[in-house]
């Protein structure tokens, strides 16, 4: 064995005993001080049943719900297409690339939808009010507020039916509240989850230190996510059914006057002269043309109709409310025991470390 190695396995075995050593020295000292350990763990017991017995309870209200997708594949209406197409209407796809399931727990992260639900007017305590004015009051915000001379006064309004944002009385300061408060409504009040990735069950779960909040922000938020996820899914084959019921309406409309003119000829020629028919069959006959032609053109249309308002139920995906959140609420709180016993082992802990940073910084010193 050369010099060297000898002298590395001196220094290894020299540095494993001076670690026991020092394990036996930091063992020896924390018993000594044992006194201290137990005294502040004692009061860390105390002061941590204290602060979870005045702590106050978080109320969950979870609403779960099952969607089932539409059908893409389009099965027997795509044989279809083509004489839809002849009218300008597209009786394929819906809106099913736009979004899918999985999008649906980011729809309810989204600012406009939370936005939308805390500027919904509900019943808060038996009086109308805005969801935000209920958040307000239970942090006491205003009071926070009121020390600022630029927000003391700020106030809100009902958005409106035709817009996520409404432009009226809004300003700079509102907006940027209303983005800190989505941020921690987000943050601090939301979860959105799927409990199993296979099955395309969701859950969303709202909690706060308010039941009535809890449970109307909960239920109006997924109304809102809800009805805004169908609509968005729909709208492109809702709009071919506009336009394809108006070309209908209009069809009609053109055959009804073919009609009614053919018989206005005739009554206006009662008394007709053998010599003069054409003055009567040339305009009944091409009345009896257009309204074939329409007849013709009408029968397509409505069998068109027919088909998208049928494709519109397939495309329309289902949702089906499982749980519903009801009073009383489910109570999130953690016990003022577990509190003592978190109490006294982190103050244990942090008594510990303080102890053998303290005698190592001595040792050191010395």
């Amino acid at each position: 064995m050369s010099h060297r190695e000898a002298s590395t396995n001196y220094e290894e075995k020299y540095t494993l005993k001076e670690l026991l050593q020092k394990i036996g020295e930091w063992y020896n000292y924390l018993v000594s001080k044992w006194v201290t350990i137990i005294l502040l763990a004692i009061a860390g017991g105390i002061s941590g049943f204290i602060y979870f017995s005045f702590q106050k309870p978080v109320y969950r209200a979870i609403t779960t719900f099952v969607l089932e997708e539409s059908d893409k594949a389009g099965g027997g209406l795509a044989q279809y297409a083509g004489l839809a197409s002849m009218a300008g209407i597209d009786l394929g796809g819906g809106g099913g690339g736009l979004f899918q399931g999985d999008n649906i727990p980011e729809l309810y992260k989204s600012r406009s939808m939370i936005e939308k639900t805390l500027l919904t007017e509900v019943k808060f305590g038996g009086k109308p009010g805005l969801l935000i004015d209920a958040y307000i009051d239970f942090n006491q915000l205003k009071e926070k507020w009121a020390k600022k001379n630029n927000i003391h006064d700020v106030h809100f309004l009902k958005m409106s039916d035709t817009s996520f944002r409404s432009s009226s009385g809004k300003s700079r300061v509102q907006d940027s509240l209303l983005g800190t408060i989505v941020k921690d409504i987000n943050k601090n009040y939301l979860d959105v989850s799927k409990p199993d990735k296979k099955l395309n069950i969701i859950q969303v779960e709202v909690k706060s230190k308010n039941e009535a909040f809890s449970k109307m922000l909960n239920e109006q938020l997924v109304e809102n996510v809800n009805d805004f996820y169908i609509q968005t899914k729909t709208k492109k084959q809702s709009a071919s059914i506009a336009i394809l019921q108006h070309k209908t309406d209009s069809v009609l409309a053109v055959l009804n006057g073919a009609i009614f003119s053919a018989a206005s000829i005739v009554d206006a020629t009662p008394n007709l002269n053998s010599a003069r028919q054409a003055q009567r069959i040339a305009p009944v006959q091409r009345s009896q043309v257009t309204t074939e032609t329409n007849k013709a053109v009408l029968s397509e249309l409505k069998k068109n109709l027919e088909l998208s308002k049928l494709n519109l139920l397939k495309e329309t995906p289902l949702i089906q409310v499982v749980d519903a959140p009801i009073l009383p609420l489910e109570i999130k709180r953690i016990s003022p025991l577990i509190g003592c016993a978190i109490g006294m082992v982190l103050a244990a802990f942090l008594t510990v470390f303080f102890l053998l940073i303290r005698k190592t910084v001595v040792d050191t010193l010395k």
